[in-house]
C-alpha cells in the first residue's frame, strides 16, 4: 500500500471521520451496543514496592466477561495517568514473560513511574474464555460478530474501566500493545478520542496488515491500510516502534514519513516518533524503554530519561494472577451459542428503533460498499456497451435496446442473454419500452477468475453480491442520464434481491415493486443467495424496504 498525499487538513479531517465510520462499522460497532454498568470485580490484591497488583473481570457486554490486572502506584497521590496494555499473540496473553515480551514487568514498571496501568485479555485468553480466539463463520459475518469486534468492544470498556477509577485523570489516558496489540491499540486509537497517547509495536506496516482473524474483520480495510489507520492518531503523541527482522523493516523510510505528513498538517510533527529496534518480532526491553522515554516527555514532562530505564523486577507467579483461578465465572455468564444470539438480539433491536431512515440508508450503503456514481462512462462493445463509474476502473457489460416510454432496467442473476430469453424481456419489446440489461458483476461476460480463498480476503475485498449492487446502481445511473423520465428497475429470481437493495440506495423516483418471494430474509437464505457481510447488522430486508417506502417509492 502506498499512503496517499492529503492536500489540506480538512480533506484529511472528512477521510478521517469516514475511516472511523467504516472501521466501527466492520467491527459491528456503529451502531455502538449500550454501555450497561461493568459490574467491576477487583480482588486477590498483591502488594509489592512501589507497585500493587489486582486480578479484574469486567462484564464488557451482558453475560460476557472480561479479564485483567490492574498494576496501580503505591505511595502516589493526586491524578495519575492512566494506560491500557493489549497483548499480542503471546502463548500466555497478558501473563507472557520472556525476553521478548514481559507484560507483567511492563505493567510493574509503568506502575512504579506513576501510571495506573490496566493489561486486559485478548478474547479466547487467560480468563476471558467464553469464546475461543478465533471463532465465526459465513453467519456470524451477517452481523459482524467475530473476534474483532469481540475485542475492539473490550477495549473500549477497559477505557471506561480505567477512566472509572479514581485518581486515573482523563486528560492523561492512552494505550500501547505488541503485533496484535499493535493492531488494537491503532484501532482503539482510531475510535477513541479519549485516547489521548498511544504506542503501536512492531505492527504499523504497508506490506502486511495483520494475520488472525482478530485482526481482520469482513470490510475493515477497503480502500485503506494500516498507515492511514495509524495516522488517524493524530495530533495526539504516538511513537511507533519498528524493526527490521518482520514486516515493519520498511517503516522508517516509508510508512513513518507518511504518518509524518500527517502530523504535519495539524502542524504538530513534534507529537510522533518512530525508533527501530534490531531484534526477532517483540515488545522486548529496548522497545519498551523507548515507550517509556517517549511517554515520559509527554505525558510525565519527565526531563530525564535514564530514570525510565527498567529495574529488576520480580513477577508473580503466573498462575497467582488469573482471575479465574480457583473461581468460576460469575452466574448467569453466557456461553458461545447464548452470546451470539444476544449480540444478534441488539443488532435486531437497534435497526428497528432507529427511526431516521437515512441512517439506515447510509448503514446499508457502508455495508455493501455501494454509491450513487456520479458520473458514469458508456464505451462501445462487440455485444453493446462497457459502463464504467469515472475514476473507479470498474467496468460492466451491458446492452441497450432503444425504445419509448419509460425506460427499464431488467436483471438476471444468470446476466444479460438469460434476461433476453424471459418471457419478461419478450413482453416489455413487444410493448416497444426501451430496456437495459447487464452482466453483473461474476455473471454473462463478467465471469472471471477471483480468488476468494485468499486470506482475510473479505478484509479488502467486497462479496461478489455487495459488487453486483453496486453495478445495479451503476447501469441505473446510466440510464437517468440518457433520460429525465422515470426509470423502472426489475428484478427476476434472486436478482430481485439486488434489486431491492440498489434500490433502497438510488433515488427516490425509481420506479421499483418488490418482489423477493420466496426470499424472506432468514440468515440461511442471505449465506445462499445474497452473502454480504454485516447485512443483517445493518438491518437487512426490513432496512431496506423501510427506506424505499420512506420516499414514497413503490416499495409497496
Amino acid at each position: 500500500f502506498a499512503m496517499p498525499s492529503y492536500g489540506s487538513l480538512a480533506e484529511w479531517e472528512a477521510y478521517r471521520q469516514a475511516l472511523r465510520e467504516q472501521i466501527l462499522m466492520s467491527a459491528g460497532l456503529l451502531p455502538m451496543p449500550p454501555k450497561k454498568p461493568l459490574h467491576p470485580l477487583i480482588f486477590g490484591r498483591l502488594d509489592s514496592e512501589g507497585y500493587s497488583i489486582e486480578k479484574v473481570l469486567l462484564e464488557t457486554f451482558p453475560g460476557y466477561y472480561l479479564g485483567g490486572n490492574l498494576y496501580r502506584p503505591r505511595g502516589k497521590i493526586g491524578k495519575l495517568p492512566g494506560i491500557l496494555i493489549a497483548h499480542g499473540h503471546w502463548t500466555y496473553g497478558r501473563l507472557e514473560n520472556q525476553p521478548l515480551n514481559s507484560t507483567p514487568v511492563q505493567g510493574i514498571t509503568m506502575a512504579r513511574q506513576g501510571y495506573v496501568v490496566f493489561a486486559y485479555d485478548m478474547v479466547g485468553y487467560n480468563d476471558t474464555i467464553q469464546t475461543t480466539h478465533e471463532f465465526g463463520g459465513r453467519r456470524e459475518q451477517l452481523w459482524n460478530f467475530g473476534p474483532l469486534s469481540l475485542q475492539l468492544w473490550n477495549s473500549i470498556r477497559a477505557l471506561d474501566f480505567l477512566l472509572s477509577l479514581d485518581g486515573v485523570d482523563p486528560a492523561r489516558v492512552g494505550i500501547t500493545g505488541a503485533s496484535g496489540g499493535g493492531t488494537q491499540t491503532m484501532l482503539l486509537t482510531a475510535v477513541d478520542d479519549r485516547i489521548r497517547f498511544s504506542a503501536p509495536v512492531n505492527m504499523v506496516s504497508a506490506i502486511m496488515q495483520g494475520g488472525c482473524v482478530c485482526e481482520n474483520a469482513p470490510g475493515l480495510r477497503i480502500g485503506t491500510n494500516n498507515v492511514e489507520i495509524a495516522a488517524m492518531a493524530a495530533p495526539r503523541p504516538m511513537i511507533v516502534i519498528s524493526g527490521p527482522q518482520d514486516w515493519t523493516k520498511n517503516v522508517a523510510q516509508e510508512e513513518y514519513p507518511a504518518i509524518r505528513r500527517i502530523y504535519e498538517l495539524y502542524g504538530q510533527a513534534d507529537n510522533v516518533a518512530n525508533a527501530v529496534v534490531d531484534a526477532p518480532h517483540n515488545y522486548n526491553q529496548e522497545s519498551r524503554e523507548h515507550v517509556y522515554q517517549f511517554l515520559g516527555k509527554h505525558v510525565l514532562s519527565v526531563s530525564d530519561p535514564s530514570s525510565l530505564r527498567e529495574k529488576e523486577v520480580q513477577v508473580e507467579r503466573l498462575q497467582d494472577m488469573l482471575a479465574l483461578q480457583n473461581r468460576s465465572l460469575p452466574a448467569g455468564a453466557l456461553d458461545y451459542a447464548g452470546l451470539f444470539a444476544s449480540w444478534r438480539d441488539w443488532s435486531q433491536q437497534a435497526a428497528a428503533a432507529e427511526k431516521d431512515t437515512k441512517v439506515l440508508q447510509k448503514h446499508l450503503a457502508m455495508t455493501l460498499d455501494a454509491e450513487w456514481p456520479k458520473q458514469v462512462d458508456a464505451e462501445t462493445a462487440a455485444k453493446g456497451v462497457i459502463l464504467t463509474r469515472r475514476g473507479r476502473h470498474d467496468q460492466l457489460p451491458a446492452a441497450w435496446f432503444a425504445g419509448r416510454g419509460r425506460a427499464v432496467l431488467l436483471l438476471h442473476p444468470d446476466g444479460s442473454e438469460a434476461a433476453q430469453a424471459t418471457e419478461t424481456f419478450r413482453r416489455l419489446r413487444e410493448n416497444g419500452r426501451p430496456v437495459l440489461v447487464i452482466d453483473a458483476f461474476q455473471t454473462g461476460r463478467a465471469v472471471a477468475p477471483r480468488n476468494r480463498s485468499a486470506p482475510h480476503f473479505l478484509t479488502f475485498n467486497v462479496s461478489d453480491d455487495a459488487a453486483r449492487v453496486q453495478d445495479v446502481l451503476t447501469a441505473l445511473a446510466y440510464l437517468r442520464s440518457q433520460t429525465k423520465a422515470p426509470i423502472e428497475l426489475i428484478g427476476l429470481e434472486k436478482s430481485s434481491v439486488w434489486a431491492l437493495f440498489a434500490a433502497a440506495l438510488a433515488p427516490p423516483d425509481i420506479v421499483f415493486s418488490p418482489n423477493i418471494a420466496p426470499f424472506t430474509g432468514e440468515d440461511e437464505q442471505f449465506i445462499r443467495d445474497f452473502f454480504v457481510p454485516g447485512i443483517q447488522k445493518a438491518g437487512g430486508i426490513s432496512a431496506a424496504m423501510r427506506v424505499i417506502r420512506s420516499r414514497g417509492g413503490s416499495g409497496g
